[in-house]
């Protein structure tokens, strides 16, 4: 009887022990897949902002042309300059984003682009100014980096939509509460998002 109860122990204990290691694999590789996706996240919300920060740097370039020609309408550049100032002034921590922060962030860019638009549209009616080269080639990188934004920001979103769903899948989602690894927000498209600017018109 005591041989019988040690032997039914053993098993138990042997059983228990196979449970425990496959957990602690299936969890390590959760983990690490985790890991690798949030990095990855970052990894792309970085590039996102790095073409908003190219972006940002024309408008020094954009504000000596303009001031050049001095009859142009002051208050329309001092709006894109306030918007420029505004948008590099946010700062955001991407391991920890929130829904919050995205759209706070969005909010002061789309307020650059629509400064921007408006500039642009102004320039119109000064034909000196629109054939200025130094002008010109700000409508080229204006237009390259806006294309870029928007692939980088797809980049983002396919890069979130990834870990979300890996995140959110029973049972990872039981695994993902108890070692903090948070859904992350979508970068979301603004109206008209989906269409290039038609700001280079050539000579």
């Amino acid at each position: 009887m005591k041989n019988k109860g040690c032997m039914s122990a053993g098993i138990i204990g042997g059983v228990l022990l196979v449970i425990v290691l496959i957990v602690f694999f299936w969890g390590k590789g959760v983990y690490n897949s985790l890991v690798k996706e949030d990095q990855d996240v970052q990894s792309k919300w970085s590039n996102v902002e790095t073409v908003y920060q190219k972006r940002a740097n024309l408008i020094p370039n954009l504000e000596r042309t303009i001031k050049s020609y001095s009859k142009f309408e002051q208050e329309t550049l001092t709006k894109v300059v306030e918007a420029r100032s505004k948008a590099t002034s946010i700062n955001i921590d991407p391991a920890n984003m929130t829904e919050a922060d995205i759209a706070k962030f969005q909010a002061a860019q789309g307020e650059l682009t629509g400064a921007l638009s408006r500039l642009m549209a102004v320039v119109e009616s000064y034909p000196n100014l629109k054939a200025d080269q130094q002008y010109i080639n700000f409508q080229r990188e204006y237009t390259a980096i806006e294309n870029s934004i928007r692939m980088e920001t797809v980049n983002y979103n396919d890069a979130v939509k990834t870990y979300n769903t890996h995140r959110n899948s029973f049972p990872t989602n039981i695994f993902a509460n108890f070692t903090n690894f948070k859904e992350k927000p979508y970068f979301k498209a603004d109206a008209g998002a989906s269409k290039a600017p038609e700001v280079f018109k050539g000579e």
